[in-house]
């Protein structure tokens, strides 16, 4: 489809951290004390806003390395310390200071009643993304979810964005196809998933996507609030 017609897309793919819900409060929580237990010192809330949106394994890899970018893996018996203390903490703190974004509940209720089949799609681990969502009363309006660990290669490793096969999952359990689907998300793995699955995607301007300005990776266009496409005609650039 394109982004002149129709307005309303039979299918919405939404990404959740960074789109939907601002959770890096809990997350640099949950961060924190996996590196308190490691006797390492904190890493903060500003860093750790850069670091989130590639799943939980990558979020712990930077914040074991202090880095965005690490080039090596950490040694594998401190990260599974790591990761028991992370999903640990997150498990008890997931979705007690997470906050909806300006516009995103009048965006949902509008999408639905228009008749848009919605659906998540995210990096995070299903263990915290449901309970996230049922947390701040959005389960209901998804009809379906992938997350971080929905799918698998053959190895057994994670698919997850920005390989495009989460959001072709998802579609095909919403019967949408390239020509009534668009991905809304607020970084550069959604704008390459998206890509990879030959469908239009709009970005959020308030997101993460590591402390770089969204428009760099050129999506089909950027909102500052998902509420501000209600009032639109069409949803081109």
């Amino acid at each position: 489809m394109s982004l002149q017609h129709p307005k309303w897309p039979t299918v919405i793919l939404l990404d959740l951290d960074g789109t939907l819900v601002d959770s890096v409060p809990d997350l640099a929580t949950a961060v924190d004390t996996m590196l308190s237990s490691l006797e390492r010192p904190p890493a903060g809330l500003a860093q750790v806003r850069r670091w989130v949106g590639d799943g939980a394994t990558r979020l712990i890899e930077r914040a074991l390395a202090d880095q965005d970018e690490p080039t090596t893996a950490p040694d594998a018996e401190l990260f599974n310390r790591a990761k028991t203390a992370f999903y640990s903490a997150y498990h008890q703190c997931n979705g007690q200071q997470s906050q909806l974004y300006p516009g995103v509940l009048p965006f949902l209720r509008g999408a639905r009643e228009q008749g848009c089949a919605l659906a998540v799609v995210t990096n995070k681990p299903e263990t915290f993304t449901l309970p996230l969502l049922r947390q701040l009363d959005l389960a209901h309006f998804f009809a379906a979810v992938i997350s971080g660990d929905s799918l698998t290669r053959a190895d057994g490793s994670p698919l997850r964005k920005p390989d495009p096969e989460p959001l072709q999952a998802a579609m095909e359990k919403l019967h949408g196809d390239r020509d009534n689907s668009i991905m809304i998300g607020d970084s550069r793995a959604d704008i390459a998933a998206a890509r990879g699955v030959g469908i239009p995607v709009i970005a959020v301007s308030y997101g993460y996507n590591h402390g770089e300005p969204i428009a760099k990776y050129q999506p089909d266009r950027v909102v500052d609030s998902l509420e501000s496409l209600l009032a639109e005609e069409t949803w081109h650039s």
